[in-house]
């Protein structure tokens, strides 16, 4: 299947206490790029998520945000260090020998004392396998909103591939009409001009002409691409450079025909060709 690079994913777990909430966004880039706004207690996640990321995409401009949130009607505990307490206690006791008029310590101060209060806050050891799991179920919803835009994109390439095949039929038909219609016309000049007429000379110029306006190889070598292009799409994969390789093929053969046209019909078919293409172009940017 056909990827698109654009893609969106969001993914939240509820732990009780917290709250793990995942974001994946991607855009068309030339290669992987990765961007990671992940806060301070989740950043050890990191290398873990990338290197998930690095084994699903291959093209794409992809920022990760990751965050943890505390869900405020979780009940909360508060446990006082006791170790800390009895330290504090006999530190205190040392003073006031040395100091008897020194005050005691107050309860919020030894509250407020750094380590004195526990809570029960999740480390990053007990949140690890949660964050992966919802790392992959993330990159699953990614990969699968890429492979519906893809499936789109896909479509509206091959109609336009259909087009071009239309375009292809009519202009192979033309080239010797179009020789035939120089040999008539020259021929009747010619007469006119002298009484009489040089037909070696007449199919000197008409055999010139021919080979001047011969497009034979470009419209051969524009159904080849065609062909390649749908084969691409067909086997799926990562198939963004090499389709976009085969949109600048397609065009310099639609130049080189628009170039070699002498009939304002081959012209308009060839000025055709190259709206098709550019608008598949425009489309094949945006494949992984």
């Amino acid at each position: 299947m056909i990827h698109s690079m654009t893609g969106f994913a969001v993914q939240t777990r509820d732990l009780g206490r917290v709250s793990i909430h995942l974001e994946l966004r991607s855009v068309n880039s030339r290669y992987l790029d990765l961007f990671f706004r992940i806060g301070d207690e989740l950043r050890q996640a990191e290398p873990a998520i990338r290197e998930l990321i690095s084994a699903r995409l291959t093209r794409g401009k992809v920022e990760c945000r990751l965050n943890l949130q505390t869900n405020g009607a979780a009940p909360r505990s508060l446990a006082l260090n006791a170790a800390l307490l009895d330290q504090l206690r006999d530190a205190e006791t040392r003073v006031r020998d040395h100091m008897h008029d020194a005050a005691h310590l107050s309860v919020a101060e030894i509250l407020r004392w750094p380590g004195m209060l526990a809570d029960d806050s999740v480390g990053f050891d007990e949140l690890q396998p949660a964050v992966i799991e919802l790392a992959k179920a993330a990159l699953d919803e990614l990969v699968a909103t890429r492979r519906r835009e893809g499936d789109k994109l896909a479509a509206m390439i091959r109609e336009r591939l259909d087009r071009m095949r239309e375009l292809v039929a009519q202009a192979q038909p033309r080239v010797p009409e179009l020789v035939a219609e120089y040999q008539e016309k020259l021929t009747t000049r010619l007469r006119e001009a002298v009484a009489s007429l040089d037909e070696d000379r007449i199919r000197q110029e008409v055999a010139l002409f021919a080979q001047r306006i011969d497009v034979a190889e470009e419209l051969s070598r524009l159904t080849a691409h065609i062909d390649e292009v749908q084969r691409i799409l067909k086997a799926g994969g990562a198939a963004g450079k090499r389709l976009d390789f085969l949109m600048q093929e397609l065009n310099r053969e639609a130049n080189t025909l628009a170039s070699k046209s002498s009939a304002t019909e081959v012209t308009g078919i060839a000025m055709e060709m190259k709206v098709l293409i550019e608008q598949m172009r425009e489309q094949v940017q945006n494949i992984e």
